[in-house]
């Protein structure tokens, strides 16, 4: 999936990528916007910066997000 600035996502999941770190596991099923998907590298593989609601800015992991619909 390729993700666009400003699309709300879910992080519905842990990752399977070595990206993901423990301190993660507490924003599984928070919601935020794509604030930067990494467009010019185009990388499946590459981490997605999120603007979790209420939460801060954090990088993740692509296959544990999900676009929430609008």
């Amino acid at each position: 999936m390729i993700f666009r600035k400003g699309q709300r996502v879910e992080v519905y999941r842990k990752s399977d990528d070595e990206g993901w770190e423990g301190y993660m596991d507490q924003y599984v099923g928070s919601h935020g916007i794509i604030t930067d998907p990494d467009m010019t590298i185009n990388d499946p593989d590459a981490l997605v910066e999120v603007s979790l609601d209420e939460l801060g800015t954090h990088r993740f992991p692509q296959d544990c997000l999900r676009p929430l619909k609008d």
